[in-house]
């Protein structure tokens, strides 16, 4: 049977129309005349654009601009950006989608349409954000979309931030550069004495609190902490752990990137508010000069003029120990608290036990007590190492720990009876008090023989013995 040309040409054109529709629905036609046809409504309209940039005209970075870059990365739009960066997130499973340089991504607000469209200038590398609103909408939704926009922010877990100042960069994009904080330390895992880490946290707490109270004394609402102590003691893991507790993004001061006292005052100028200012090492700075900062440069930036260009603010100053350090630098009103830093004891070996083997008792707890009772101490940094070399047989690690303190202890008492034998062979050596007090004594005694001698009295003094037995007894 042959079909006549009218239906072949019918069927034709349908298995045409089929073979079109397969295409248009297997490829991205759709979406492609989507979008010119949104390019062709967007021009019958009138848009009101606003720039929000990373940095203000002081080169502080600009808190808005952080904020508003998280909430872009949490939109669901973000899937349908052209180019997107796949980044990891705070935690190693997690991956985020970040928008890429010149990129736009689109959100509605009340029924209307807006976008973000993230710059990068070319010449100067300065970067902002630039958000685009019809004309007509602005007066309805510009304020309360911006307020959404904080509230969902305040509704993310914040990152929080470990910034570091770098060397010869661009002034206008900023000196300082930020990876995420993830220190793991807190209050409860920091081992120092108790009553010490429960007062520090009390004063934070309260800091928090007191900005009505600072503003009526007519100070700037920041506090200044001094750690002071030995190396290994957890100064900088108490850093950490203030740090969380205040949920405060931390900015490590590196004096040796710092080319003069102007550049450390930009450098202050550029930190945010509900930031901790870190300086660590700060005698090693000052004594050996090892940065061309001058203490006037150092003095300034801790409650100079330029310290009060921003609030909520917590200082922190870290030292081996502030004996040679000017007397300047940590007098009451600039250093407000005072953070001593000594070995570890029983208290804080205990802490250390809980968190490094996960026990809170232990048949050998007396005998470590006992130990330490006797003088014996080690840095937390130390023991705590060998907690985590024996982390899997905690019996194996405190015997270990015995054993470390044992043999600190020997050394201490072998070396106390070297220098007290240095000090009964040689008197006149002005190594030691004794020996100094020792030599005073016999001073006076001469002086006193020789007054009695003078005054014509026929008592005889042993000058020899009496020198024995002052010595005997300075010794």
């Amino acid at each position: 049977m042959i079909l006549p040309d009218s239906i072949l040409f019918v069927l034709g054109s349908a298995a045409i129309v089929l073979i079109l529709l397969r295409l248009v629905l297997k490829t991205s036609v759709i979406l492609i005349v989507r979008k010119w046809l949104r390019s062709l409504g967007d021009l019958c309209y009138v848009w009101q654009r606003y720039r929000v940039p990373q940095y203000n005209q002081l080169f502080q970075e600009n808190e808005l601009y952080r904020k508003i870059s998280v909430y872009i990365d949490s939109l669901a739009s973000m899937e349908d950006s052209d180019f997107a960066n796949l980044v990891t997130g705070s935690r190693s499973n997690d991956v985020v989608l970040s928008l890429d340089p010149n990129q736009t991504v689109f959100d509605c607000f009340l029924g209307a349409r807006v976008s973000w469209t993230n710059v990068v200038e070319e010449s100067d590398g300065r970067r902002c954000f630039v958000l685009r609103i019809r004309k007509k909408d602005k007066r309805r939704i510009l304020r309360p979309y911006l307020q959404h926009i904080l509230s969902k922010y305040e509704e993310f877990e914040r990152e929080l931030k470990l910034y570091i100042n770098c060397e010869n960069r661009r002034l206008s994009d900023g000196r300082w550069r930020s990876v995420p904080f993830t220190h793991q330390s807190t209050m409860e895992t920091v081992a120092m004495d108790s009553d010490l880490k429960n007062k520090v946290k009390s004063d934070l707490e309260l800091f928090l609190k007191s900005k009505q109270y600072y503003h009526r004394l007519g100070r700037v609402w920041k506090r200044s902490y001094l750690l002071q102590g030995p190396s290994g003691t957890g100064k900088s893991s108490f850093v950490a752990a203030m740090a969380k507790l205040l949920r405060y993004d931390v900015y490590d001061v590196d004096l040796s990137q710092v080319s003069n006292d102007a550049d450390l005052k930009l450098l202050l100028l550029q930190t945010t508010p509900r930031s901790l200012i870190l300086i660590e090492d700060l005698d090693r700075f000052l004594i050996n000069k090892l940065a061309p900062v001058s203490l006037s440069g150092v003095l300034n930036f801790m409650d100079g003029v330029i310290s009060c260009c921003g609030e909520e603010r917590v200082m922190v100053f870290t030292t081996n120990g502030s004996d040679q350090i000017d007397p300047t630098v940590v007098r009451p009103g600039r250093i407000d608290v005072h953070v001593q830093f000594g070995l570890c004891d029983f208290s804080s070996f205990k802490t250390l036990a809980n968190s490094h083997l996960g026990i809170k008792e232990h048949r050998l707890f007396p005998q470590v007590e006992e130990i330490f009772q006797t003088g014996a101490s080690l840095s937390s940094a130390e023991i705590g190492e060998i907690m985590m070399s024996n982390r899997n047989s905690p019996s194996r690690a405190l015997k270990s720990v015995i054993n470390a303190l044992q043999t600190n202890s020997a050394n201490k008492i072998r070396l106390t009876q070297s220098s007290s034998g240095r000090s009964t062979e040689e008197p006149g050596e002005p190594g030691g008090v004794i020996c100094r007090e020792s030599v005073h004594t016999v001073r006076e005694f001469r002086k006193l023989y020789g007054l009695l001698r003078r005054s014509g009295r026929k008592e005889s003094i042993d000058l020899g013995s009496a020198d024995k037995d002052d010595s005997r007894n300075g010794s």
